[in-house]
């Protein structure tokens, strides 16, 4: 957990960040976020209760007071005018309200099922706000060439080599930085240390075993800082390369592409080795889910939109596609 304030978070909200980071092993990332969904759910209970007075800045309402008596108190209508509040008066999008609704799910099914606290979950019922699926942008084989043929420069091997990783094994950015030496094994594959530390091994093919070695061959050796000598990527100042330097690697070369102002990333570099192996590779989705280190194949499912282009060369490859009625 590491968000500034939370030590000034109400011990039983405490609680269930600690147990779902250790427990459940959430990332720091996820933990954070569900502190901050819960202290705008409890800013705003205290603000409907009369607890506090209703002048004062919402972002300024502590939450220290929320305790068990406060949080047995919510129904289910507190939660959906929650939802609505952060619809209207929040603005926040389908997509974050449904993030938010996650949260609370999981915190009042932590405080039923786990220590007891309530004898009836008020979110058991809870329904998310309906996100529309919109296709995750990728760049297309012909464009994943362009972007690994335009590398160049002083540290080619190492920005071919980051780019090829993305490319090929969809990996996340937190992944490819925390890449060691050590975790490259000689029967090919590769350890990765995923969300939640989450541990799994991907396959490493020609290209990327390729990109490595060139890029060992050239890799400095000397005057690394000693906590970061076992670090695959290593940066101009000899440190363990950061998500900050890798995404400003990115963004130069997917500019230099001509593929700048399209709202590509790093993470979009991870849509495109998931939609170039689902599409071109034939890879089965729960293949992939393992790939790509997802915990549900829900997640993985959005790879297995199909283009128009394919539907209609799969209706044009049908054997009777060409047959037409003698009597024309």
């Amino acid at each position: 957990m590491k968000h500034e304030n939370l030590l000034s978070a109400p011990p039983i909200i405490r609680d269930f960040l600690t147990y779902s980071e250790t427990i459940k092993g959430r990332s720091s990332r996820s933990v954070d976020e569900y502190y901050l969904d819960l202290q705008t759910f409890f800013r705003y209970i205290l603000l409907i209760r009369g607890k506090v007075d209703p002048h004062t800045d919402f972002e300024k309402i502590s939450i220290e007071s929320v305790d068990a008596e406060l949080i047995a108190s919510v129904t289910i209508s507190d939660l959906y005018s929650f939802i609505v509040f952060c619809k209207d008066n929040r603005e926040n999008s389908a997509a974050t309200r449904a993030r938010k609704t996650s949260t609370l799910r999981i915190f009042f099914k932590y405080l039923t099922n786990q220590i007891r606290l309530l004898e009836v979950n008020p979110a058991e019922m809870l329904d998310s706000p309906k996100v529309k699926q919109s296709l995750p942008k990728h760049l297309t084989l012909e464009d994943s060439i362009t972007l690994l043929n335009s590398v160049e420069g002083d540290n080619k091997e190492r920005d071919y080599c980051i780019l090829t990783l993305f490319l090929n094994c969809g990996m996340r950015l937190s992944e490819l930085c925390g890449i060691n030496i050590g975790d490259i094994h000689p029967d090919g594959t590769l350890r990765l240390l995923g969300k939640g530390n989450k541990e799994r091994v991907v396959y490493l093919n020609d290209a990327c075993a390729d990109a490595i070695k060139a890029y060992m061959a050239v890799r400095p050796n000397d005057g690394i800082v000693a906590t970061d000598r076992n670090a695959l990527f290593i940066s101009r100042n000899k440190r363990r390369i950061s998500g900050k330097t890798v995404q400003y690697i990115v963004k130069k070369y997917l500019e230099k592409s001509g593929f700048g102002g399209q709202g590509l990333s790093t993470h979009k570099l991870r849509h495109t080795a998931a939609t170039l192996m689902y599409q071109h590779g034939n890879v089965d989705i729960r293949v992939l889910k393992d790939i790509l280190g997802h915990s549900n194949l829900g997640t993985t499912q959005i790879y297995t939109h199909i283009s128009n282009n394919q539907i209609k060369n799969a209706i044009d490859s049908n054997p009777l596609a060409n047959i037409k009625s003698k009597k024309q």
